[in-house]
């Protein structure tokens, strides 16, 4: 087969591994040695790599651990170009995978073949400004396609792409400007403190804060917290999480604030245990959440 770039080629594999039912990854590259130059290009069974051993003989695992889930398969495409006609032409193509192959329903569910689509985009935006959080807009699109396998993409993708519109809201001069009085506040009360959580682009991400007084309030009237993500902030539709409770005169006390970017599980791992870390590693009693 011949293609017009390896953007095309890699369209043409991604859709039939889609249909055999695997998962494909651009595993290689290669340049020319003269002008550096891309000349080809490897596409492979997302899980070909088989785990390095070590000297001791043990596997090495990557930060990700993703090495433990290689199993060996050779299934791939390899593409190179053809100079004369600037054309991109297939060289090799291994057909034989060495495991089982996925089923349309959960082939669909595999990172390289999730994506969402515009549509779901514009839909995810207006249910995410309205409120909603992240798993109940998932079940909106389970629904109208018919079935989670039909939707295209995952949890995790719906996640990001709130947590992405967010963060291009939160400019760097307003992320910034907010720790520079973080910054000011601490060093007018060493009371205060202050948390940030850096994404994996070390961009400023999920805010923690909470000051002398509710700390202090926290040491007395700390037996029952609630924990509400279900406020959003106008401009940024960032979730605004106070943790609030009750003082011996019925008032509302707050021992602490958050905005998130991220409302994945390790976004509310880190604020929890932030939280209980400012808290001076006193553990509530009660916590009281919203329905989700």
């Amino acid at each position: 087969m011949v293609f017009d770039n390896p953007e095309d080629a890699q369209t043409f594999y991604t859709r039939y591994a889609r249909r055999v039912g695997f998962g494909i990854r651009k595993n290689h590259k290669r340049l020319s040695q003269s002008d550096k130059l891309l000349i080809g290009v490897d596409y492979t069974f997302s899980r070909e790599e088989q785990p390095k051993q070590s000297n001791e003989g043990k596997t090495k695992s990557s930060k990700t651990n993703q090495s433990e889930t290689k199993i060996g398969c050779k299934a791939m495409m390899s593409v190179s170009l053809r100079r004369e006609e600037e054309k991109w032409v297939v060289t090799r193509f291994v057909t034989y995978h060495n495991h089982e192959l996925y089923t349309p329903r959960t082939t669909s569910l595999l990172r390289g073949h999730r994506k969402i689509t515009p549509a779901q985009k514009n839909l995810i935006n207006v249910l995410n400004e309205s409120g909603i959080p992240a798993t109940k807009i998932m079940s909106v699109l389970s629904h109208g396609s018919g079935g989670e396998s039909n939707v295209g993409c995952a949890l995790i993708d719906v996640q990001n792409h709130i947590g992405n519109k967010r963060r291009e809201l939160l400019k760097e001069g307003d992320a910034q400007r907010m720790h520079n009085y973080f910054m000011e506040c601490q060093s007018k009360n060493p009371g205060f403190v202050y948390s940030i959580q850096l994404d994996d682009n070390n961009r400023m991400g999920n805010f923690f804060w909470a000051n002398t007084r509710s700390r202090l309030a926290y040491q007395y009237f700390g037996d029952v917290v609630t924990f509400d993500a279900t406020y959003l902030t106008n401009h940024y539709s960032m979730p605004f999480v106070p943790f609030t409770g009750v003082n011996h005169h019925h008032q509302s006390v707050m021992f602490g604030c958050a905005l998130l970017v991220n409302e994945t599980t390790s976004s509310y791992v880190w604020l929890l245990r932030t939280w209980l870390e400012a808290m001076f590693g006193r553990a509530s009693s009660v916590i009281i959440i919203d329905e989700d």
